[in-house]
């Protein structure tokens, strides 16, 4: 899902009669996450590709990726129902999208908002969606686009207002039938009037909030929370990406998100519980097939054979990949912003996930 500046209240504060806060918000402890800063330059913006033809200078094509869960995940479908309903023995339980054959499902839609908060973050974008009770303090410039002909550079490839965007994320199927069960503690609403570090010296907002990979999830041990439908440590999803009029430089943008960059070696964080560690997902881009030339392109529309592409695996892909990469290096990824989303998305890792309730 889409990492926003300042997320929106999820809990009250604690109850009156907590004589001691275990929250990490109110204790001084470290906390589980970290702002990525705003690059000083105004965000470049342009009119998009346009969906009206496959343009031959550009890319077109399908990424087929393996996604597999490193640490515990949910991905809320908001509906709690009795566990005998989904056959679970506990008494409540909060599900996730499960398809007929019993194996769990993860949205495209929310692939594909943590996947544009990365992008964001490492090119010089404005934000996807604000909060509106800090908009006065979100900097002008980082307004979301609302204007179709003057789109920043992720609104390009993922979308905006009546831009519909030049990439699709098709629905991650589990490779594993069936279900964990697991334990969501509840989480304490942000306070961002209580840490300056949320604003810069003029009073704004400073920059992208991204939660830290953990070692683990908190998952029991809590006094209050939830138990909830979830993809177990080691489970696998497999998904595909279809792309069209990409620039060499907006794909390996793309793949730098997904982790190809060997330099950066980032992992995705999905669904619930982010603060406590749960979500992680490493990726694997196991093929890709990717239109060849122009020719292609108009053989498509003038024989009834379909045009020939090029599909790829093993080392060719990976040298595709890095070709790509190395042009999102050159013109489009901001080198500061790269390097700082990298620490905090960097796995594996070693960090713990914060103690208590947070």
């Amino acid at each position: 899902m889409t990492n926003n500046p300042l997320p929106k209240p999820r809990r009250s504060t604690p109850p009156p009669s907590s004589p001691v806060s275990n929250n990490p918000a109110e204790t001084g402890e470290p906390k589980p996450y970290e702002l990525i800063s705003f690059p000083k330059e105004r965000p470049p913006k342009k009119p998009p590709a346009g969906h009206h033809q496959y343009l031959g200078d550009r890319l077109h094509g399908t990424l087929f990726l393996t996604l597999k869960v490193q640490t515990t995940l949910h991905v809320s479908t908001g509906v709690v129902v009795m566990g005998s309903d989904i056959g679970s023995r506990v008494p409540l339980i909060k599900t996730m999208v499960q398809n007929i054959d019993q194996k769990l499902s993860i949205q495209g839609s929310s692939l594909k908002g943590c996947i544009r908060s990365a992008y964001e973050a490492i090119t010089n974008s404005t934000l996807a969606v604000i909060t509106s009770r800090y908009r006065d303090k979100i900097p002008q410039e980082r307004l979301p686009c609302k204007n179709k002909q003057e789109l920043c550079p992720a609104s390009q490839v993922f979308g905006a207002l009546d831009w519909q965007g030049l990439i699709e994320f098709s629905d991650a199927k589990c490779q594993n039938t069936g279900f964990a069960t697991g334990f969501m503690p509840s989480l304490y609403r942000p306070r961002p009037d209580q840490r300056r570090a949320y604003f810069d010296a003029r009073g704004n907002v400073a920059g992208r909030k991204f939660y830290y990979h953990t070692i683990r999830a908190i998952d029991k041990g809590q006094n209050q929370g939830i138990t909830v439908q979830q993809a177990a440590k080691e489970y696998t999803f497999k998904t595909q990406i279809q792309f069209k009029n990409l620039t060499a430089a907006e794909l390996g943008t793309l793949l730098i998100v997904l982790g190809q960059d060997p330099k950066y070696a980032i992992a995705l964080k999905v669904g619930g519980g982010k603060p406590i560690g749960m979500g992680t997902m490493t990726v694997e881009v196991t093929a890709a097939k990717v239109l060849q030339n122009k020719g292609d392109l108009r053989d498509r529309y003038s024989s009834y054979k379909p045009p020939e592409s090029d599909s790829m695996a093993g080392t060719k892909l990976q040298q595709f990949m890095q070709k790509n990469i190395q042009a999102a290096h050159s013109s489009l990824v901001q080198a500061t912003q790269l390097q700082q989303l990298a620490e905090v998305l960097k796995y594996p890792t070693d960090r713990e996930p914060p103690t208590g309730m947070y």
